[in-house]
Formats: C-alpha cells, sequence, structure tokens
C-alpha cells in the first residue's frame, strides 16, 4: 500500500491530495511503520532475556536481526520524510494537513 500511495502522491503535481488519499497515504505508513515497531520491542525484549542467561550467541542473531529491523525502519521513515520534502510540502499539496506531516518530521 506505501508503494501504491508514494506513486499517487507523486503524480499529484497540480492537485492537492483529497481527504481520502491523505488518509490512505497517512494508515499506510502508520501500519508499516508500527509492524515494524512492534517486532522491534519484541526482539528488544527476547535479547534481554537472552543476555540475562548469557545465552551469548542468541543474543549475537538476536542484535544482528533488530539492526536490520532499525534498518528497515529508517528507510521507511526516510521515504516518507523525502516524499513530504520533495512532492508534498513544496507544492503545497498537504496544506490542509502540513502541521501533522511537519509533527510527524520532528
Amino acid at each position: 500500500m506505501v508503494e501504491f500511495m508514494e506513486k499517487v502522491a507523486k503524480s499529484a503535481e497540480t492537485e492537492e491530495l483529497t481527504l481520502d488519499e491523505r488518509n490512505l497515504l497517512s494508515v499506510a505508513y502508520k501500519n508499516v511503520i508500527g509492524a515494524r515497531r512492534a517486532s522491534w520491542r519484541t526482539i528488544s525484549s527476547i535479547e534481554q532475556k537472552e543476555e540475562s542467561r548469557g545465552n551469548e550467541d542468541h543474543v549475537k542473531v538476536i542484535k544482528e536481526y533488530r539492526a536490520k529491523i532499525e534498518a528497515e525502519l529508517s528507510k521507511i521513515s526516510y521515504g516518507i520524510l523525502s516524499l513530504l520534502d520533495s512532492h508534498l510540502i513544496p507544492s503545497g499539496l498537504l496544506c490542509k494537513v502540513q502541521g501533522v506531516s511537519l509533527e510527524d518530521e520532528g
């Protein structure tokens, strides 16, 4: 859904996104970020348990997986910030929700 909504946002060069389009864009990113955040919390909890047990082999693998999740979060976050900076905010296409979008950036 994120990929599709990115295409919609990028193709809206002259028109403001509709309320439905803005909501879908928001929900798409919220869902993919939320899933990764839940994964990160779970894997961090498992990492702490394994560290307390002294299972260094497990901890090493878990840290690698946590780093992968963090990289995905960074990529997704950069994606929406880039979309906002390059297509939506400069052209005023999110003027009605610009305050909300800028809140997400900070």
